[in-house]
């Protein structure tokens, strides 16, 4: 088996293992349905990177800018503390060059794909019509890089730190926006990318 793809389970073990970690304590105290919870879908932007190679020493097509969307489930085991489920996906490129030595340079574009998948608690309060939260995701996020000869993907650990503010709009309809520093560490290079996401939350 090759060592990527030993690489991609264990993250998966790793991904697996969190959730249920983060679970258990509800389900030991027959909580095992959340009380309540809200789903939330809107547009997202990651200011990440593209990578033109994968092999030692890493190399960066340099920062992008990733557009896409974000959605998340959230059940509320407490008043003030709940699970979320977090998916997004981002697309985005950068204008890159290879030259040779002694020889002409070759413009082009890579373009690249991410997506991360967390898990993790998130902690709230409602004031009137506001709902601030903070929390903290854990999960595996997987980019792939494309353009001219460039053709590169990786998966890795990640995680999520970050929080935000619903404003109601109706009895079960609010609008959010959300920031988070989202870590990872495509291609053996440590990341550290802002993620701004906003967009629609229905209440249950």
């Amino acid at each position: 088996m090759r060592k990527s793809s030993v690489r991609e389970i264990c993250l998966v073990k790793i991904c697996a293992i969190s959730f249920l970690a983060l679970v258990s304590p509800a389900m030991a105290s027959a909580q095992f349905l959340p009380s309540g919870g809200n789903a939330f879908f809107g547009y997202s932007y990651v200011r990440g990177e593209t990578f033109v190679k994968s092999g030692p020493p890493p190399g960066t097509g340099g920062a992008a800018n990733l557009s896409g969307w974000e959605v998340s489930a959230e059940g509320k085991y407490l008043p003030w503390l709940g699970a979320v489920a977090d998916l997004d996906w981002h697309y985005g490129g950068h204008d890159a060059s290879l030259c040779q030595p002694l020889g002409p340079c070759t413009a082009f574009r890579v373009n690249a794909s991410r997506d991360t998948l967390l898990f993790g608690p998130r902690a709230s309060t409602v004031y009137r019509r506001f709902r601030p939260f903070a929390d903290l995701l854990f999960g595996i996020a997987y980019q792939s890089n494309k353009g001219g000869a460039i053709s590169n993907s990786d998966l890795t650990f990640a995680f999520a730190l970050g929080g935000g503010v619903d404003y109601q709009l109706l009895r079960s309809v609010w609008l959010r926006g959300q920031v988070h520093a989202v870590r990872t560490g495509f291609f053996g290079r440590s990341q550290f990318d802002p993620r701004i996401s906003t967009g629609i939350v229905f209440s249950f």
